[in-house]
């Protein structure tokens, strides 16, 4: 039996759309019945909607299907959730203590955090990479990572710069704040573009992101606006512990209402996840654990505080025996 951690805290950190990768938590569900099961009940919540059942294309891909965005967001919720019920199937009293997640990670640390129930948060993050995919279909748009920007104010000087010479319907903003030189640009596509262009000189670098759109940018407002009418549809309770809102870089509040609001801020508003860390930390929040799939989190923490440990799972401790 291995423990989570010697702290008595456990924060949870819920991976988003890139972590994804052909053979994601089929260890964990050769592991646990428990993994097992959240797996097949994603697969019946989703029926026939997919191409193949959910679990075959985590486990077996083809990659070009799992990386699409209305596959991906799904895959990842799924994932992430029966790699948490692995966990605690062999863990004597897991008590979490706070959640965060990126992006789409949020809807996983709203539903660990008693928001929503499985199939609800399910349904509603199918519906999200839906709505997202349509809205990237309909928009010529990308995202840009830009290396080199230490703060806000650096990238949106730097977008600004970029869109001098553009005409005003071209689009270009910060969309996340992953870690400290580590932001990644939204946008049209010829301003996307212009941005690689001129990095250089501007003393940063920047690289186009293989992404189906310009997601967290006003390109996505359709998406938003349709999210809207699909969170009012789900039921939620107030969360029993703090999961920290990308919008805000603070914990959700009580109000419902207030969570569905930031929900489909979320999807055209900048991810503040830098931002969200650093206000874990300074809320004593400790005991780091990342669920599967992927180790992303775990290197933009050694960016944000490399002081910090972060438990990683993406695969199951060599020593569980079930």
């Amino acid at each position: 039996m291995f423990a989570m951690s010697d702290n008595p805290h456990n924060t949870l950190l819920c991976p988003g759309q890139g972590a994804q990768a052909v053979g994601m938590a089929k260890s964990w569900c050769e592991a646990s019945p428990e993994a097992a099961r959240i797996m097949e009940e994603a697969d019946e919540i989703l029926g026939g909607r997919l191409p193949s059942k959910l679990s075959q294309i985590c486990f077996d891909g083809p990659s070009d299907l799992l990386n699409q965005t209305d596959v991906s967001q799904p895959a990842i919720l799924a994932c992430s959730i029966a790699c948490f019920h692995g966990l605690r199937s062999n863990v004597d009293s897991l008590v979490v203590t706070s959640a965060s997640g990126l992006s789409l990670g949020e809807y996983t640390a709203l539903h660990l955090a008693g928001v929503m129930s499985f199939a609800d948060a399910l349904e509603t993050v199918a519906a999200r990479g839906r709505l997202m995919q349509q809205a990237a279909e309909s928009s010529r748009g990308g995202m840009v990572a830009l290396m080199g920007a230490e703060d806000e104010s650096a990238a949106e000087a730097f977008c600004a710069s970029v869109l001098e010479s553009l005409p005003e319907s071209e689009v270009l903003v910060c969309a996340n704040f992953n870690a400290p030189g580590q932001i990644v640009l939204s946008g049209s596509e010829k301003a996307c573009q212009m941005a690689v262009d001129q990095a250089g000189d501007a003393g940063l670098r920047a690289k186009a992101l293989p992404v189906a759109g310009a997601f967290h940018s006003s390109l996505m407002q359709p998406a938003a606006d349709q999210m809207s009418d699909v969170l009012d549809g789900i039921d939620m309770s107030p969360p029993k512990i703090p999961v920290w809102s990308n919008v805000t870089a603070r914990p959700h509040e009580a109000d419902v209402g207030i969570i569905r609001t930031r929900l489909v801020e979320q999807i055209t508003s900048p991810v503040r996840w830098s931002q969200s860390v650093q206000d874990m930390l300074d809320s004593d929040c400790s005991g780091f654990h990342e669920l599967a799939p992927g180790k992303v989190l775990k290197g933009l923490m050694k960016r944000i505080d490399r002081k910090v440990e972060v438990k990683n799972h993406d695969q199951p401790d060599p020593s569980y025996q079930h």
